[in-house]
């Protein structure tokens, strides 16, 4: 009798990873939203906080353009910067508005992080994503940006020496 538990435990068990390691039938696909060219400011160090090293990047301007909407990105948010050096870890939360070309601001909240470190061969490995969130009005043709989440590819050598951001919708 114990054998056949052991053996029904250990089967049971079996399908339970194999059921784990099976890709599921549906993967999420990406959609092309936009693409923002951020203008940054002089960066400055609050120091080293109980929570790491605070930096904080002014956003000054720029552009985002996409196949559904156009704009400028309004002077005066920022990016808020927490890096651990011990982990070669950073983690952002960029807080700023855009303005469309009729007229509509849109608020975002773009989270994300920043990692280097060596993969299993020794070579340098970095890693930058960020996963921005979109507050557009409720009663405007941009309330789609409500209702989705986003994810972005930074890259360095935007606007004015800046930063490029390249967001797809999560389908």
């Amino acid at each position: 009798m114990k054998k056949i538990i052991s053996f029904v435990i250990m089967t049971m068990l079996a399908l339970s990873v194999s059921a784990q390691t099976t890709a599921p039938a549906e993967t999420p696909s990406l959609e092309f939203v936009m693409q923002l060219k951020v203008s940054l400011g002089e960066a400055y160090s609050v120091g080293e906080t109980p929570h790491g090293r605070r930096t904080v990047i002014p956003i000054t301007g720029g552009t985002f353009e996409g196949p559904q909407i156009k704009g400028t990105i309004i002077n005066g948010g920022a990016d808020y910067q927490l890096a651990d050096p011990k982990t070669n870890r950073t983690e952002l939360e960029a807080i700023y508005s855009i303005k469309t070309d009729d007229g509509v601001y849109i608020h975002i909240r773009n989270k994300g992080v920043i990692c280097s470190s060596n993969d299993e061969q020794g070579k340098p490995s970095f890693y930058f994503r960020a996963a921005p969130q979109f507050e557009a009005p409720s009663d405007s043709k941009y309330a789609w940006l409500n209702n989705a989440i986003y994810v972005c590819a930074p890259t360095w050598g935007g606007a004015g020496g800046g930063i490029t951001l390249n967001v797809w919708k999560v389908k």
